[in-house]
C-alpha cells in the first residue's frame, strides 16, 4: 500500500496565535460559535493567520458492488453507469449544487460494471468491473485495493495541480451502504444491526434481509481471517469507489487540503482512512449528519461534529457541498473582521 506522510496540525504555539486573533475580533469572545472553531481549524491546516479557500472540487467516485446480487438494495445495477453520465450532463443533485457553490465536478470510474464512453468527460480509473460478492468471497484482492488507493490519490493530485485546496468527495454505487455498514461495524465496534439502514429505500422486510446477508458475510470473514486487520476489512468488504475515496482522503491530507466529508458512505471512508492514518481527521470537516440509520453513531465514533442536519441521504457529495458556505463564512470572519485595536472599539468583554 502507498505510504502517506500526513502531518498532524497540532502546534500549540501557533494555535495560541490563531486563537488570539479570533478572540480579538470585534465581537464578544466565542459569540460566532462554530465559525470560530472552523476558522481555527482551517488556519491550522494551512498554517497561516490569513487562510484562503481556492478552486473547490468535488470528486465523485463510481463503482458497482457484487453484493447487489443478494437483494440488499432496491436500485438496479445499471443506475450506476446511467447516473455517472447524468452527473456531467448537469441535471443531477450534485450537479446543481456544484454550480451553485462554484465547485468543479470530477466524475471517476473506479469500477463501473459497464463499458463507459470516456469522451463524456468521465475519468477512467477503472480497476475492475465491480467488486466480487462478499457474501461468497473477498470483494477485492490486496493488489486491487492498493491500485484503488493509488488511483484515488492520483485524482487528488490532479485537482491540487489545478489550484484546489478545499475538496469534497462523493460516490455512486448501488449497494455501497452495505459495504459501509460492515466497515462501520468492524472498524468502530458498533453492533451490525445499528449500522444498517434502508439505503436507497428498502422496507422493513428488506432491511431485515440485508442484516441477515451482511451478518452471514461477517461470520464467514471472521472464520477465515485471524488478523482482521484494517487492510483485511477493506479488501473483503470494500467497494472500489470507497477504497479510491480512502486513498483520495489520505492524499488530500498529505497535501494539507481542507477535506469536506459528505454522508454515510464518505464518513465510513473517513473512518477507514483514520484507521490507517489517524492524523487525517485533523483535515476533515464533516458537512452533515444524514438520514441513513447509523450515521449519527458513525460520526460519534470519530468525535465528529457535523455542520448540518438536513435529513439528506443522496450521497454524491451533496451534504459536503451544501456545508461549504459555512466554511467560507468562517474564513471570511477571520480575514475580514477588524480587531478591536484596528477599529478603535473598546474591548467590551
Amino acid at each position: 500500500m502507498e505510504a502517506f506522510n500526513i502531518q498532524s496540525t497540532a502546534d500549540n504555539d501557533f494555535r495560541a496565535q490563531v486563537l488570539d486573533k479570533i478572540d480579538n475580533l470585534t465581537k464578544p469572545k466565542g459569540s460566532l460559535g462554530r465559525l470560530e472553531s472552523l476558522a481555527a481549524q482551517v488556519c491550522m491546516i494551512q498554517h497561516t493567520l490569513s487562510p484562503e479557500l481556492k478552486n473547490p472540487c468535488n470528486i465523485l467516485f463510481a463503482g458497482d458492488h457484487g453484493i447487489l446480487a443478494q437483494g440488499v438494495s432496491v436500485s438496479p445495477k445499471e443506475v450506476t453507469w446511467q447516473q455517472s453520465y447524468h452527473f456531467l450532463e448537469g441535471g443531477a443533485g450534485i450537479s446543481f449544487l456544484c454550480r451553485q457553490h462554484g465547485f468543479r465536478l470530477m466524475v471517476v470510474d473506479a469500477g463501473i460494471d459497464h463499458d463507459m464512453d470516456y469522451s463524456s468527460g468521465i475519468i477512467d480509473m477503472k480497476v475492475r468491473k465491480g467488486t466480487r460478492d462478499f457474501s461468497v468471497e473477498a470483494a477485492m484482492t490486496p493488489q486491487e485495493l492498493d491500485l484503488c488507493i493509488e488511483r484515488g490519490a492520483r485524482c487528488v493530485d490532479q485537482a491540487f495541480a489545478d489550484g484546489c485546496n478545499v475538496i469534497s468527495f462523493g460516490e455512486m454505487g448501488c449497494g455501497n451502504t452495505s459495504a459501509s455498514s460492515v466497515w462501520m461495524h468492524l472498524l468502530a465496534g458498533i453492533p451490525l444491526a445499528q449500522c444498517i439502514g434502508a439505503g436507497a429505500g428498502l422496507d422493513g422486510k428488506g432491511v431485515s434481509h440485508k442484516l441477515e446477508v451482511l451478518a452471514g458475510a461477517v461470520r464467514k470473514f471472521k472464520d477465515g481471517n485471524l488478523s482482521c486487520s484494517v487492510r483485511d476489512i477493506l479488501c473483503y468488504f470494500g467497494g472500489l469507489e470507497m477504497a479510491m475515496a480512502v486513498g483520495a482522503m489520505l492524499r488530500a491530507a498529505e497535501l494539507r487540503m481542507v477535506i469536506l466529508v459528505d454522508g454515510f458512505i464518505m464518513s465510513a471512508c473517513m473512518l477507514a482512512a483514520s484507521r490507517l492514518c489517524p492524523e487525517v481527521l485533523d483535515y476533515a470537516i464533516f458537512g452533515h449528519q444524514g438520514d441513513e440509520s447509523g450515521h449519527k453513531l458513525l460520526l460519534e465514533s470519530m468525535n465528529a461534529r457535523p455542520l448540518l442536519h438536513l435529513d439528506l441521504r443522496l450521497g454524491e457529495g451533496s451534504g459536503a457541498v451544501c456545508a461549504y458556505p459555512i466554511v467560507q463564512s468562517a474564513v471570511r470572519m477571520i480575514n475580514e473582521m477588524d480587531s478591536f485595536r484596528k477599529a478603535s472599539v473598546t474591548k467590551y468583554f
